[in-house]
């Protein structure tokens, strides 16, 4: 019993930092998708820019956020308490690059979270911003 709960204290405290270094360092928005019905959901996500885009990287591109991102790919992002419209492209050719771009710029909570993902899972996702009608 004792071992039982060693290890679910360990899980605990591991999901803890998990969920603490998925908002430390680097920079943190919020992004609204919607589902089938129209129901919104919000998702914190790491940003990076490159070639004068914002991107996104999806860890798993079988999530729920994602899965709702590619049916409808037009969302609202939160940024630097600005809001935006944007349509979101997956884009799997610049996923190394924008992995390198997150692991720079998130360091250590990058290398943290990467222990419980698959980078064959993950892909890029070019932001271009589109106008609110466009929601």
């Amino acid at each position: 019993m004792r071992v039982l709960l060693l290890l679910l204290g360990l899980v605990a405290a591991f999901l803890g930092v998990i969920s603490i270094a998925s908002e430390t360092g680097g920079e943190v928005v919020l992004v609204t998708t919607r589902d089938a019905d129209g129901r919104e959901y919000e998702t914190s996500l790491w940003i990076v820019d490159d070639r004068g885009s914002p991107y996104l990287r999806a860890g798993d591109k079988d999530s729920a956020w994602c899965q709702r991102l590619v049916a409808r790919p037009v969302i609202k992002m939160v940024r630097n308490g600005i809001l935006g419209h944007y349509r979101a492209v997956p884009d799997p050719n610049l996923t190394l690059e924008i992995e390198q771009l997150m692991a720079r710029d998130y360091g250590w909570a990058d290398r943290l979270i990467s222990v419980i993902r698959d980078p064959s899972k993950s892909v890029a996702i070019r932001l271009e911003r589109v106008t609110e009608r466009d929601y």
